[in-house]
């Protein structure tokens, strides 16, 4: 079994303190929905697991199956098994999504794969997300839509077959066909065994993809865990609940506890319900 382990991270954007001091650990197998109010750390943890050099880690520790993640660069991490579905994916001209793909796919190999192995490869995976077979010949999200390239990540993450998978809103932007084929694709992937950090304000991918657990980050940390009856619950009541129940009170003036949900509204709304 793999694992995950978060302990005690802080970190700070242009001399700003972010992260607080967040412990988290995540096992193969499991799905953590990762909730809180905007600007509170979600992104930012994310991002500095994978490696973002606009992040300061000024302490704390990560590891992944024992190896500190740290210690390595971007590229190892992603060898060692964390992947990244960014919240606003590139375009990247000038790079051919075909060519980058099978780089990226036999960088994690001793030998690399038979052309043929990677056409049949890459084939499946498009037809499975949707995608035309065509669009591998494109630049890598060059003038892709906004849903065609969260599509692009979940595709990613189905060839470069990860341990953990982190998914910053991978949900945004996505129409209510859009989001059916990627919780199918996750849930494909939840029954390998994959582990997976899941940040959403919508409901309805939650619905759709069971999370084993829950996570609430305010204020640079995890205040508190439970199972996925605290997300029906934030969409009810919003957090003033935690802070009437646990007395953690935000810290943005800007953002009430009891004015931010998780969006479930306007996703019925999208789906007729």
């Amino acid at each position: 079994m793999s694992e995950l382990i978060i302990r005690d991270l802080r970190v700070s954007v242009k001399g700003t303190e972010i992260l607080k001091g967040v412990n988290l650990t995540i096992h193969s197998g499991e799905t953590v929905a990762l909730l809180g109010p905007n600007g509170h750390g979600k992104s930012t943890l994310l991002g500095a697991l994978m490696g973002n050099p606009n992040y300061t880690i000024t302490e704390g520790k990560a590891y992944l199956d024992g190896q500190d993640l740290f210690a390595m660069s971007v590229d190892e991490r992603s060898k060692a098994g964390l992947f990244l579905a960014m919240q606003y994916p590139s375009e990247i001209p000038g790079v051919n999504s075909a060519d980058f793909l099978k780089a990226a796919m036999n960088a994690r190999r001793e030998k690399p794969m038979s052309l043929f192995q990677f056409y049949n490869s890459l084939k499946n995976a498009y037809a499975e997300m949707g995608i035309p077979f065509e669009m591998s010949n494109r630049n890598l999200n060059e003038g892709f839509s906004g849903g065609e390239k969260k599509r692009n990540e979940i595709l990613q993450m189905k060839l470069l077959d990860p341990k953990f998978a982190m998914l910053d809103e991978i949900d945004s932007g996505l129409d209510v066909d859009a989001i059916n084929v990627v919780s199918k694709a996750i849930n494909e992937e939840q029954g390998k065994g994959r582990g997976f950090l899941v940040v959403s304000h919508y409901a309805r991918l939650y619905d759709l993809i069971h999370p084993t657990r829950v996570a609430i980050m305010i204020n640079g940390r995890i205040q508190l865990e439970g199972d996925p009856s605290i997300i029906t619950r934030i969409d009810r009541e919003g957090y003033e609940w935690l802070k009437r129940e646990h007395g953690i009170k935000i810290e943005k003036d800007n953002a009430p506890m009891n004015d931010v949900s998780i969006g479930v509204c306007a996703t019925r709304e999208a789906v007729g319900k």
